[in-house]
C-alpha cells in the first residue's frame, strides 16, 4: 500500500475524540479539497509502499487497541479490505475515514464517512482541471449509501463554514435515508475557528440533535504533521 505516514496520537474528532489511536494515513486521492488539511496525500501525494503485514506490525508496537484507517482517500487503494481483515483480526477497533466517493467492501467498527459539500470545490485559478473533477466526483450517493449499510456503526462528519451550508447538509442526509441525528457530526473548518462560528454550529446541534466534533488534534499541536 502506498502509505504517507503511520503514527500514534489521539483522535481528535468524532464519536471518540480523545482516544488513543494509531493512524494510518495513505496517499493518493481522488479530490482536491480547497481546505484540504493534508495536501501531501492529495495535491502533492508522497509516500512509500509497504506491505499489508508490515503496516500491521508496526501498528502493534504501539500501545493502542484503536486503529485510524484514513487518507487522502483510502478506499483507493487495493490492499484496503487485506489491511482492514488483518486490522481487524488482531483485535483492534477500526474506524475507517473516507469521503464516500467509491464503495469498497470490507470489515470495520465504525466508518468514518465525510461527504464533501461544495465549498471543498477548488475554484481558484491554480486549481485547473481539478476543480471540474473534484466536482464530479465529490457526491457519490449511491457509495456512501452502500458503506453506510455494511458498517456496524457510523457517522457522518461534515466541514462547515456558514449557515449557508445546512439546507445542502439536509439535503444530502435526506438523500442518503435511515441516518439517525446522533450520528451527524458538524465540524468548523480550520485550527482556531471563530468562536461565533461555534457559537452558531452549537445551536444548530440543540435544534437537529447533530453533534458537534471538536479538532482537539488542532488545538494541542496545530497542523504539525504526525499528529
Amino acid at each position: 500500500m502506498r502509505i504517507n505516514e503511520i503514527f500514534y496520537s489521539i483522535q481528535g474528532e468524532g464519536v471518540l475524540a480523545g482516544m488513543p489511536s494509531v493512524f494510518v494515513r495513505t496517499s493518493g486521492c481522488n479530490l482536491r479539497c480547497v481546505w484540504c488539511d493534508t495536501p501531501d496525500t492529495s495535491w502533492s501525494p508522497r509516500g512509500r509502499n509497504i506491505s499489508v503485514q508490515q503496516i500491521v506490525q508496526r501498528v502493534g508496537a504501539y500501545p493502542a487497541r484503536h486503529v485510524v484507517l484514513t487518507g487522502g482517500e483510502p478506499l483507493l487503494q487495493p490492499e484496503a479490505a487485506d489491511l482492514a481483515a488483518a486490522l481487524r483480526a488482531a483485535s483492534l477497533h477500526l474506524t475507517v475515514e473516507t469521503a464516500g466517493t467509491i464503495f469498497v467492501p470490507l470489515a470495520m467498527d465504525l466508518l468514518s464517512l465525510s461527504p464533501k459539500l461544495s465549498h471543498s470545490t477548488p475554484h481558484h485559478r491554480a486549481a485547473g482541471r481539478h476543480a471540474a473533477a473534484h466536482e464530479r466526483l465529490r457526491l457519490n450517493i449511491p457509495a456512501m449509501r452502500q458503506l453506510l449499510q455494511q458498517a456496524p456503526a457510523r457517522q457522518i462528519k461534515f466541514v462547515v463554514q456558514s449557515p449557508a451550508d445546512m439546507p445542502e447538509i439536509f439535503q444530502l442526509l435526506q438523500q442518503l435515508g435511515h441516518t439517525q441525528p446522533s450520528e451527524v457530526l458538524l465540524m468548523a473548518e480550520g485550527i482556531d475557528p471563530d468562536p461565533a462560528q461555534l457559537q452558531w454550529m452549537a445551536e444548530q446541534c440543540m435544534k437537529t440533535g447533530f453533534r458537534l466534533s471538536p479538532r482537539l488534534h488542532t488545538q494541542i499541536w496545530g497542523d504539525q504533521r504526525g499528529k
